[in-house]
């Protein structure tokens, strides 16, 4: 039986429509949602120091912070040295993101491949995902120094944990009928992976990176601390001492603004994508 031309035209026509809704929705409502969390983060903050009678000499709110960096006669030079420390912690928050990401990616594959890795190894990356990075942290300075390596290796270790069990989970939930298809096609265990496992595990994989995005500036901001001194971990302590508050608050308030912005812009990415493919996060922000 013939299929008419114009039922197979109009139904490719309502299934793009629907995808361009979809695709709308999800990328109003994160940006709803975006601006819902900036929303309630400077009422808590402010409502904060009101509730808590926080001293305003040591404590800056939200308006403090806005004339220290924008009106403030000399806001210009604040922008300038915060700029400077920002990029750096940035740079090593950059680093750790694509070393714990690209390891994450390549040991689930591995795990994905071979059981008997997976059954062996897992256990040993879920025990030491319970171990706090500060407890690593003398090992990992003496073995690389206090320079590039150590950021990577830090920063690579706060993303490499959670985001190895979440992609790892996303491989395995691939439908198992579809797996069964690509062997009956004579197609092997790779292949299933590249055009199976791959795109289901597509919402894991996002939830992956949404976490690791403030992990690695959480851990370029450890690694900066402990052990590099700069960026904006290393000039903390030195703001503090000097009781220089405004460039302190002005500094925690950029860094999480950026950490913030960065994960809902992933969530943006992630909420469209997966619209047009069909799918939907199991989450929401």
């Amino acid at each position: 039986m013939a299929t008419d031309p114009r039922q197979t035209t109009d139904l490719a026509a309502a299934m793009r429509k629907e995808s361009r809704r979809a695709t709308r929705r999800a990328l109003l409502t994160s940006l709803g949602t975006f601006l819902g969390t900036l929303v309630t983060v400077l009422v808590i903050w402010q409502g904060a120091i009101i509730v808590f009678d926080l001293s305003p000499y040591v404590a800056k709110g939200p308006v403090d912070v806005w004339r220290f960096l924008v009106s403030d006669p000399e806001a210009a030079a604040h922008r300038s040295e915060l700029g400077e420390n920002l990029a750096v912690t940035m740079r090593d928050a950059t680093v750790g993101f694509v070393a714990g990401l690209v390891a994450a990616v390549l040991i689930a594959v591995v795990f994905q491949l071979s059981k008997g890795v997976e059954a062996a190894l897992m256990p040993i990356a879920l025990l030491l995902r319970t171990v706090p990075l500060i407890a690593f942290a003398p090992v990992i300075i003496l073995i690389f120094g206090r320079g590039f390596w150590t950021t990577a290796v830090m920063g690579g270790i706060v993303v490499l944990f959670p985001a190895l069990v979440n992609i790892a989970y996303g491989l395995k939930s691939a439908s198992p009928q579809m797996l069964d298809v690509v062997k009956v096609y004579g197609g092997g265990n790779v292949t299933a992976l590249r055009k199976v496992s791959f795109p289901a595990s597509l919402p894991a994989f996002f939830a992956a990176v949404r976490i690791s995005v403030p992990g690695a500036i959480t851990g370029a901001l450890l690694a900066e601390w402990l052990a590099t001194g700069g960026g904006i971990g290393g000039v903390i302590n030195g703001y503090y001492a000097q009781a220089r508050f405004n460039d302190m608050w002005a500094s925690v308030v950029v860094v999480t603004a950026v950490s913030l912005i960065l994960y809902n812009v992933v969530a943006i990415v992630e909420n469209t994508v997966l619209a047009r493919m069909g799918m939907h996060p199991e989450r929401r922000m």
